[in-house]
Order: structure tokens, then sequence, then C-alpha cells
């Protein structure tokens, strides 16, 4: 039977025919589907995001629609609205592209709080509420979200609600030269990142097969001195004279959790400190709030996250 491990090794191999470069925000996006969690990917244009995200659906054989995020979008846009039919004199719902399995939210923070909004119903408990009628979303649902770090002029910063429902905020920087120069290599010798079926991307576990994979995942063994490392990781966040707001319960959850798929990634049936370590970054800088006298310091929330964790025991 197909492990983890040895599913992911499958996936990175394949991912590799179309993505170069982005290695760890490709594994930041397989833990957090295989932890049911979401992911804000931060990074200049050109980076990879969408393909990366495409190509993730494409692994898992799953649906995917992505959504541009606009000043003028309404939540009605993302969610969906009852139709009245004239013919059968009745309304019915025409579904929204939420109704999906791997959503992607493009350029997130140009759409107003009230659009933003609208995703967190169906980030959090799967469902969406239509004029009052619930309706539960496709099995497994994802958002992955894109933002740009540099453009402010017209953008919307996402609400703390809204930050807090992302397992992960992973930054994607710009690929080493190296990696750079293969994918001019293979642009040059036609790869369209528009098709990637023609480049051999091959499906390798369908959308039930990762119900088995999660459930090896919830079968991670977590010793008490890892419970408390994390609960001290969050306290000390909340208690640091650098942080206005630091990581609440929602962030050590997330953390407890992608730990636990990380170590199965791993090839391992438990967690130990490094695992711990590995996805403190991702999985609290965005849910933490510099004071401004850190940001005149220079500091950042990484900068602030790695000083807490170095102050915090590590269980032997």
């Amino acid at each position: 039977m197909p492990t983890v491990k040895s599913t992911y090794d499958l996936m990175k191999a394949e991912a590799a025919k179309v993505l170069v470069g982005q290695d760890d925000t490709f594994e930041q996006m397989v833990i957090a589907l295989l932890a049911r969690g979401h992911v804000l990917l931060e990074g200049v244009p050109g980076t990879a995001k969408t393909l990366a995200a495409k190509t993730l659906a494409h692994l898992i054989n799953a649906e995917f629609k992505r959504v541009q995020f606009t000043p003028d979008l309404m939540p009605s846009d993302i969610v969906g609205t009852q139709v009245f039919d004239v013919t059968s004199g009745k309304f019915y719902l025409r579904k929204g592209p939420i109704f999906t399995n791997i959503l992607l939210t493009d350029e997130i923070n140009r759409a107003p709080a009230k659009t933003q909004s609208a995703l967190l119903e169906a980030m959090e408990e799967r469902q969406v509420t239509i004029d009052g009628t619930r309706y539960e979303l496709p099995e497994p649902f994802m958002v992955l979200a894109t933002q740009n770090p540099l453009e402010y002029e017209g953008t919307y910063p996402l609400p703390e609600a809204q930050l807090d429902r992302f397992m992960f905020k992973t930054l994607v920087s710009y690929a080493p030269l190296a990696a750079e120069i293969e994918v001019l290599r293979r642009y040059d010798g036609g790869f369209d990142a528009h098709h990637l079926a023609s480049s051999g991307l091959n499906a390798i576990v369908s959308p039930t097969d990762l119900e088995t994979l999660r459930a090896e995942i919830k079968a991670v063994r977590v010793e008490d001195g890892i419970f408390t490392y994390i609960a001290n990781i969050g306290t000390s966040s909340r208690t640091t004279t650098d942080l206005a707001l630091g990581g609440g319960p929602r962030a050590t959850i997330a953390l407890l959790l992608a730990a636990k798929a990380w170590a199965a990634l791993q090839g391992r049936d438990y967690i130990v400190p490094d695992d711990v370590k590995a996805l403190v970054l991702p999985a609290f800088r965005h849910r933490v709030l510099l004071k401004a006298e850190a940001e005149i310091e220079g500091l950042t929330a990484d900068s602030v996250l790695r000083r807490v964790l170095a102050k915090v025991d590590v269980p032997r």
C-alpha cells in the first residue's frame, strides 16, 4: 500500500517535469493539502504561483478553478446565487467557482473585505450558505490565494480573521540562476505552461486516495513534550515585546497538524522537534503583528519568530 512518503516522492518527481526551483513552495502546498489546510502564496509576478497551483491539481486529478480578484468582484461571483427559471417558475442555484477541489484566488487583496469574507465559511467549514441554505463543498477542498508583496495601490489588506484561516503563508521568491536557465531551456524546447498535459504530467493520486494518506497522517504519534513545545512557541510569540499580536490557538493547531504531515513525508510515524521548527515560519508569519518600534529597527515577522524559537526550550 502506498505511504505518504512514497506518494510524495512520486508527486515531487512528477512535478519536476513542470516546476523548476520552487521545491519549498510545492512542499508546503502538499503539506497543507494533506493536513486539510489552505495556503497564501506571496510573491512578485512571474514566480510560478499559478503554475504550482495548477500542477498540484493535476497531480491529484482534482477539479481546478481560478478567480481573478478585482475591486468590483462581488461575493455572489464566488459562491454563486439563486436564479429564477421562467420556464419552471422555480429558483435554482447557479454555483460559483468555489464549488471545486482547488480554488486559486489570484491577487486576493485586490477585492474588498466583503468579498474576501465570502471565503471564510468555505475555508473553515467546507460549506457555503446561500440565501439561508447550506451547501457542502466537494472533498477535497483547498484555497490557494496569491498576493503581490510590493504593489499596494488599489489593494485591501486581508483582515486578521481571513489570514488566520490560512494554514501557511508561503513566500515565493525568484528561482536560483541555474533554475532560471533551465526554465529558459524548457521554453525554448516548446514547454507551454497553459498545456500541462503536453508536458507529460501525470496524475499520481485521486481525491479519494487522499483520505487513505490523511488517515496515515492522523496516526502519527505526538509525545507530551511536543505538545508542550508547540504551546510554548505560541505563548512566547504572544509575550515577546517585539509583537503587538502573537500566534493564537489556530496557529498552534496548524503547526501541530502540519508537523504531523511533515513527519509522514519523512517516512516517520512520530514527530520530532525539527518537524515543528521547520514549519514555524510559514504557520505563524501571517498571524503575528509587529510593533511599530520593531519595524523601525528593521525587524520582520520571520526574524522575530526566529528569536522566539531560539528562546523556547527544545524537548529531548
